[in-house]
């Protein structure tokens, strides 16, 4: 059996541009590497979630590594977890912004960010005044990140099934009001709006005016990712989120960028599963610039000359589309994917890019197809009909170890 290695490239999925002549970034960036890769690989294109469908980064990754929605405990978990917080099931997460805002005709529209130099002893003080608040017996603790960003852990009996009143467009919508999901959220729905009042009051006069909420979530109990699947390894990822991510798979967090030299070395400690993200191609992807984002999967493409294909099996795709134009956030337009490794059939691509990855053998996957593809490439897969552990929702064959032997 090998083992499994993720190259995660965020955002690396595309739309068409006519500066690029019709072709997407990865389409017309030269990138030998990966076109050596898919030449000797299985290539397909990725859904995370599915066509049409634009997920952020927290929710593409919970479905490729084949765990489902209502499993998923919210990015603010995420993000506690990721900066090393102690979180409960008892509480309820969610993420807070300080941020400067108007009030309009019809609402409170946000109008920038806090200055990361000039505001950040200021966001400081103005999250502290904002802190420790109590509405109708449920306590809004905050806990501050950076430049005014916080994790938000709500005491007493709160229920997570809320609405953000952040509303991710700012030019387009104004800050919204929260709203339960479900009958029982009704109350906490409630303090969080007079929360975000009051929040309103103590920072009236400030340039820095009103917190936004998203992100609402509670810590679950999941099977981790070695029970699951029958790998274990770790998770190399420079966003703390990400990060957090792993730990709740109970996989091993590690503070990196695209490191291959991090991947041999995890290899030969032993892990059946090491995965590695790299944010470049989706922060090119935000500047709205399609040659920045060709030019970042260009020097992307340098660092994956030597991809241990040889020994592992080896994926590389992306978890979501962050097209360079128009401007959205993500789409759910599709992402290349390309597999390689010993054993692995090499189809008829030859070169990277979603129209070539299009006419690949492994057609269009979705977030859940992935770790079962990559688990029979590596020889792993669970043989559907038997049932060696009660882990639910298993898709490898389980480390023997976690068998259980009638003695």
């Amino acid at each position: 059996m090998l083992p499994i290695v993720i190259v995660l490239l965020d955002g690396l999925g595309d739309r068409a541009h006519d500066v690029l002549g019709g072709r997407t970034a990865s389409e017309a960036a030269a990138t030998p590497s990966l076109d050596a890769l898919a030449a000797r690989g299985s290539c397909g294109l990725f859904y995370a979630v599915g066509p049409g469908r634009a997920p952020s980064s927290e929710v593409a990754h919970w479905a490729m590594l084949g765990y489902r929605p209502d499993e998923f405990p919210g990015r603010a978990v995420f993000e506690a977890v990721g900066r090393g917080q102690e979180v409960s099931g008892e509480h309820v997460f969610a993420y807070a912004a300080l941020r400067p805002a108007e009030r309009r005709e019809d609402g409170w529209w946000l109008t920038g960010r806090p200055d990361p130099v000039r505001d950040a002893q200021l966001a400081a003080e103005l999250v502290t005044r904002c802190d420790r608040i109590v509405i109708d017996g449920l306590t809004f603790s905050l806990e501050q990140i950076w430049r005014g960003e916080s994790v938000l852990r709500i005491s007493g009996g709160a229920d997570e099934r809320v609405t953000d009143t952040d509303a991710f467009f700012r030019d387009r919508h104004p800050v919204l009001r929260p709203r339960p999901l479900v009958p029982e959220a009704e109350r906490t729905a409630r303090a969080c709006e007079e929360w975000s009042r009051e929040a309103m009051r103590r920072l009236e006069g400030e340039r820095l005016n009103l917190i936004t909420l998203k992100w609402f979530g509670r810590p679950r109990q999941v099977p981790s990712f070695r029970d699951r699947h029958g790998l274990s390894g770790s998770f190399a990822a420079e966003s703390a989120f990400l990060r957090g991510l792993g730990r709740c798979l109970r996989l091993e967090p590690i503070e990196a960028k695209l490191d291959l030299d991090l991947v041999a070395k995890r290899l030969d400690g032993g892990d059946s599963f090491v995965y590695v993200h790299d944010k470049r191609v989706d922060e090119a992807g935000h500047t709205k610039d399609p040659r920045e984002k060709q030019r970042a999967i260009e020097e992307l493409d340098a660092d994956l000359s030597a991809l241990p294909t040889d020994r592992a099996i080896v994926c590389v795709t992306g978890d979501h589309a962050t097209p360079a134009s128009p401007d959205v956030i993500h789409s759910g337009d599709p992402v290349p994917l390309v597999v390689s490794g010993p054993g692995v059939r090499a189809d008829a691509v030859t070169s990277f890019g979603e129209l070539d990855c299009a006419a690949g053998i492994l057609g269009h996957l979705r977030g859940p197809d992935l770790i079962p593809v990559l688990l029979n490439a590596a020889d792993r897969p669970l043989f559907l009909g038997s049932r060696p552990t009660p882990v639910d929702g298993a898709d490898g064959y389980p480390d023997r170890d976690l068998l259980e032997p009638l003695i």
